[in-house]
């Protein structure tokens, strides 16, 4: 069973905090429900009276002209309040429309911020669809519970009690033969409501299941193409709407299960109502018109407890949501600013240094990283090479706080990376990786997604250093060509070289490139290692690389095993040292070569 979790405020309380600015009028909402309900009376009630009339002059034997003017008073006043009423419902139904759609506008924004700024750990717990369905669906039910789950509770419970009281004030004995009937009611949605809760909280993962697995689909649509498993998805997609679609049975069963007796309950009323009824008005106990406004008011008495079955079912389905959604409302990243954090508006001077570092994942036993140690001087080219899985991709995380130490520090420009502000020390920081993310967007508008403000020149100048530009000009419609979702159309060395110049366009203090050239030719990745060297602005370079046409040109060389350094120092040194690295340089270039 999934552990419930604290929150720091209730469902109803987390609501009422982000219904900021719409409170008076959620209030006057809830106001004007309670009086329409109570103006349900006034047909009930003016009927009888009308009928109580016509009764008193037909047993007197008065004239209906005589009488005339009361008959008219009473059907101007049941016309006149039917009239209000039908006003207030409908200001009330803008009101509650208004509130819910101002809350949901609220928390969604809250949310995507709230997600937007977690870190890496959190990236990794949540799976997209996951995240997609809480700030769609289970947003749209917290909605649908303002506008009207909480309207209907306000409407059943003021109809019910309104109605009894009405009930009482004509006649004690009769209500009492009806009214003790409605705590069955109340007794079975009770238990309805203790069965349904883990149903909605099921059917709420399904859904999430469902949608997690179409978004993968859809991104990984080439990878499906390329090895021919479309039906396998199709059969996976229909696999997991099943389970929803008999989740979702499941929980309507629920209902269906109380539903029998919840209506022969209600059914009953008007029965009891002819029996008891009947005899009190041969034995003269209530007019006609008393009779006649019970009648008509007995389904005010039925139609709440009939509700209930529903309110409870969708209530039960926001509870379900909202855990979700305050799961999100609630959650703090752990890597966030200092409270005595170094704002450091000016440009870094680029100086890196790993003392005595190591990390693992919270999640791993093994540490992926030990007691790591070098120095990057302003403006040097360090190359970091070694086997798959040895804490690369690790280490350059360290440095714009994406994870951080278990031991040893992480310094730039002589200060801890832990004492800087985040948006200060990553702005100073460009990063281009192997698998890259374009957005729904223009060339331009890509390159430029860091700086805005740059001119087309200054985007072309940047595709130039990542050897971009021959290619972006080809494009249908050059620097304007729409790249497609995730940059879709374009091959893998295209999408690297639009991120190194995206990376390149912030003119970063310190540069850092996660095997970014893998994709390309050896002919565009020597134009590409020329245009690093020759940048127009000061820059430290970390890279990440496996080709020794990358790492040969470095100032400094480190060669990663099993999370440590074995060798530091620059190509030379490390080729005549004759330990891995020069075994990987024999190996991709040829003994000759090394030795010439």
């Amino acid at each position: 069973m999934e552990e419930k979790k604290k929150f720091p405020k209730s469902r109803l309380g987390w609501l009422w905090e982000n219904m900021e600015g719409k409170r008076f009028l959620f209030v006057i909402a809830l106001i004007g429900t309670a009086a329409y309900n109570i103006l349900q009376l006034v047909v009930p009630h003016y009927s009888g009276k009308i009928i109580d009339l016509f009764n008193r002059v037909e047993r007197e034997g008065l004239s209906l002209k005589d009488n005339a003017d009361t008959l008219y008073k009473l059907i101007g006043l049941m016309v006149g309040l039917t009239l209000i009423r039908v006003i207030i419902v409908y200001a009330d139904c803008m009101a509650y429309e208004r509130v819910s759609q101002a809350t949901l506008f609220r928390i969604r924004n809250f949310l995507y911020d709230k997600i937007q700024r977690q870190d890496m750990k959190f990236y990794s717990t949540y799976r997209t669809g996951d995240l997609m369905t809480r700030v769609t669906g289970d947003l749209d039910a917290v909605r649908h519970n303002i506008a009207w789950v909480i309207r209907s509770i306000v409407e059943a419970l003021t109809l019910f009690t309104s109605a009894a009281i009405y009930f009482f004030y004509i006649d004690v004995k009769l209500a009492l033969c009806i009214l003790p009937i409605s705590p069955v009611i109340f007794f079975i949605v009770f238990h309805f409501r203790k069965n349904v809760g883990p149903k909605h909280a099921a059917l709420r993962e399904r859904l999430a299941g469902m949608n997690t697995d179409a978004q993968e689909n859809i991104s990984g649509n080439r990878v499906v193409k390329a090895f021919a498993r479309e039906d396998y998805e199709i059969a996976r997609f229909d696999k997991s709407n099943r389970e929803f679609r008999d989740t979702n049975i499941n929980t309507q069963l629920v209902w269906l299960k109380y539903f029998p007796f919840v209506e022969t309950i209600c059914n009953a009323l008007p029965v009891i109502l002819l029996l008891v009824g009947g005899m009190f008005i041969i034995n003269n106990k209530i007019t006609m018109g008393d009779y006649v406004a019970f009648s008509f008011l007995i389904w005010a008495i039925a139609n709440p407890m009939r509700m209930m079955g529903n309110i409870m079912n969708e209530f039960q389905r926001f509870t379900a949501a909202s855990n979700k959604v305050m799961e999100i409302y609630y959650s703090e990243a752990e890597i966030v600013d200092h409270p005595d954090a170094i704002a450091h508006p000016e440009r870094f001077k680029g100086r890196v240094e790993f003392d005595h570092v190591s990390f693992k994942y919270d999640d791993g036993k093994l540490p992926v990283l030990k007691d790591i140690s070098f120095v990057a001087e302003p403006g040097e080219t360090v190359a970091i090479i070694g086997e798959t899985g040895c804490g690369k991709s690790s280490l350059i995380q360290m440095i714009p706080r994406f994870y951080e130490a278990n031991s040893g520090t992480v310094s730039v420009d002589g200060v801890n990376v832990q004492d800087y502000k985040l948006v200060d020390l990553r702005k100073n920081i460009g990063l281009a990786t192997q698998d890259v993310l374009l957005y729904s967007d223009t060339i331009e508008g890509n390159i430029a997604y860091g700086a805005s403000v740059l001119t087309a020149e200054e985007v072309e100048k940047y595709a130039k250093y990542s050897a971009a530009s021959d290619f972006i000009h080809r494009m249908p419609e050059g620097y304007d060509t729409i790249v497609g979702e995730r940059g879709v159309g374009l091959s893998g060395g295209q999408k690297q070289r639009i991120s190194l110049a995206r990376a390149l366009a912030i003119k970063p203090s310190i540069l850092i490139l996660d095997d970014t050239t893998s994709a390309v030719d050896m002919e565009t990745e020597k134009q590409i290692q020329h245009s690093l060297r020759n940048l127009d602005f000061p820059c430290t370079k970390i890279i990440i690389a496996q080709r020794i046409s990358t790492t040969k040109f470095a100032d400094k060389i480190l060669v990663l095993k099993d999370g440590c350094i074995i060798e530091s120092g620059n190509h030379k040194e490390l080729v005549a040292a004759g330990g891995y690295y020069s075994e990987l340089v024999k190996l991709q270039l040829g003994e000759s070569l090394v030795t010439a």
